[in-house]
């Protein structure tokens, strides 16, 4: 009976891959979630004191949607029970390192509950009113966020957003009132703004090769400084204040399901512009993600002569996905004005673009990426709003902070690395 022989040596890449592979621990997620934890006993545990309960009323909509009952939940236990949970995630983030990350994300949830269960103890807070308000703040942030997703696929990195969105929402209002109070050829003009906008941002970083963050960033100086100046000699001018009246546009209550409970006036009684948002979401991660439009925009933003040599444009591609990431910045603009108050105030995006390139980045350059990082960033937006409404001993000054300090951590990396397009930032020379 003959045996096998071996037919030659094996090699140390099939040793290597044949042994089990270990995943290293990742020790930063562990710790901070012990350090939520910590904070959680330390911060609110101790200062709570006992019999007190925390109220969430989810008040808001009509009909069944507004006859949930409140939610009552003791203080102190509920810090408890959120500390341990904290801790739970440490140790999952330990054992399952590959989750270490979702484990960090849900011991930080825990952190979020026990402050609103602290800031609200002995009194009420209309949670679902915080969640509208979330939903809302969040729409300009996704937009700019999807626009700076479009232009940094393609490789060109956009900072100009914030002016691209000052822009277009003073066209906005002037479009609207010009045309008879159209708001619909407003929102046209706002989007053609933004357009004229990136077209400028793309002839000087594609064409000229311009360095694209100065390029951005003499955009944005630009728009305030136009925008500034038309506004306060037209705009501000008594005799001629009408053209600041544009209007918004109307809440859009979808029949039925507006009447779930929670979910209804949640979801389904929102803004013009926040069902836009989520309609762009989907269909923006459908063209990148499963077309060759898409592909061939990913392919010039990581490899650009690889893309060049297989027959593809890549100045074209470049500018398409910029002037369209300009449209999307237009939109963002709109929402200021004809999609919010209905009039223009200098300099109303108060630093929304750059807070949308931040999404953007924690998003991990992915429209349902981009579009998750800015319900955080809006619900830090609206936590603060409601926090000086309960009168919590916390400066205002520090409360007004809280979207911007969320920024700087993400900015940091201290939530998480990401990593952007290969080209991204490098001009192009065929």
């Amino acid at each position: 009976m003959s045996q096998l022989q071996p037919v030659g040596p094996v090699s140390a890449d099939l040793l290597e891959e044949a042994a089990p592979v270990v995943e290293p621990k990742r020790w930063g997620p562990v710790v901070a979630s012990v350090l939520v934890a910590l904070a959680i006993a330390v911060l609110f545990i101790r200062v709570v004191p006992d019999g007190v309960v925390t109220t969430f009323r989810m008040a808001g909509g009509q009909g069944a949607a507004a006859r949930v009952a409140p939610w009552v939940i003791p203080s102190r236990p509920g810090l408890v029970v959120l500390a341990l949970f904290a801790l739970a995630m440490a140790v999952w983030a330990y054992r399952a390192p590959r989750r270490a990350n979702l484990a960090l994300g849900l011991a930080l949830l825990s952190f979020v509950g026990a402050f609103l269960i602290w800031a609200a103890a002995g009194k009420s807070l209309n949670l679902l009113a915080m969640l509208q308000s979330t939903l809302v703040r969040a729409v300009p942030l996704t937009l700019a966020a999807l626009s700076g997703v479009m232009c940094e696929r393609s490789g060109v990195i956009n900072i100009a957003i914030e002016g691209m969105m000052l822009t277009a929402a003073f066209g906005a209002v002037l479009g609207t009132t010009l045309s008879g109070g159209s708001l619909w050829i407003g929102l046209l003009v706002a989007m053609l703004t933004g357009l004229l906008m990136a077209w400028v941002h793309g002839v000087l970083s594609i064409k000229y090769k311009v360095d694209q963050i100065v390029s951005g960033t003499v955009i944005n100086i630009l728009a305030v400084g136009l925008t500034s100046y038309l506004s306060g000699r037209f705009l501000q001018d008594p005799a001629f204040n009408w053209l600041n009246r544009a209007g918004t546009f109307a809440p859009v209550k979808i029949p039925v399901l507006n009447r779930i409970p929670v979910i209804g006036p949640l979801l389904f009684e929102g803004n013009f512009f926040f069902y836009l948002t989520i309609a762009l979401v989907i269909g923006l991660s459908i063209l990148l993600f499963r077309t060759r439009f898409g592909l061939r925009v990913r392919a010039v933003g990581e490899h650009p002569r690889a893309a060049d040599t297989l027959g593809v444009n890549v100045y074209l591609m470049r500018y398409a996905a910029v002037l369209l990431g300009g449209v999307l910045a237009g939109l963002g603009g709109a929402y200021f004005t004809i999609g919010s108050v209905g009039r223009f105030d200098e300099q109303m995006t108060a630093g929304r673009g750059f807070i949308g390139l931040a999404a953007m980045i924690f998003g991990n350059w992915t429209p349902a990426g981009a579009f998750g990082a800015s319900l955080l960033f809006g619900f830090a937006d609206s936590l603060q709003t409601r926090l000086q409404i309960l009168g919590i001993p916390i400066p205002s000054e520090f409360l007004l902070m809280a979207p911007y300090i969320v920024t700087i951590v993400v900015i940091s990396g201290l939530v998480g690395r990401a990593t952007p397009p290969a080209a991204d930032g490098q001009p192009y020379e065929k």
